[in-house]
């Protein structure tokens, strides 16, 4: 039997999947609901259009993230989270509790510098 603690692949691909930057953040708005693609990007707001792409097309390789396409007129692009996807709340809302109590969001030294 594998002891708890030694390296399991399958925590480790999940680690990978959720610790790409954004990630995170678009799983936490999707869970409010499928959204368009300028719906993500206006909500996360410093994310490049080309960097919201990859993301969603990682998470929809993973079955993570559907996305649904209306022919229109005029063509439109939602997403949403799969019944995987859905699974993941719990993490995403314990990850949001920790980061509540333990993340400091004090100014960086670099800000600072900016704005002296």
């Amino acid at each position: 039997m594998e002891h708890p603690l030694t390296r399991c692949a399958r925590f480790e691909k999940a680690s990978e999947l959720m610790g790409k930057r954004w990630t995170g953040l678009i799983l936490r708005i999707l869970l409010a609901g499928p959204r368009r693609f300028g719906e993500l990007t206006d909500a996360i707001g410093s994310i490049s259009e080309r960097v919201l792409s990859e993301r969603l097309k990682e998470l929809e390789a993973e079955g993570v993230v559907s996305r649904h396409v209306d022919a229109g007129p005029p063509i439109r692009v939602a997403y949403q989270l799969t019944e995987k996807g859905q699974a993941l709340w719990k993490v995403v809302d314990e990850l949001a509790r920790w980061a509540e109590r333990w993340v400091d969001m004090k100014p960086s030294a670099a800000r600072k510098r900016k704005s002296a």
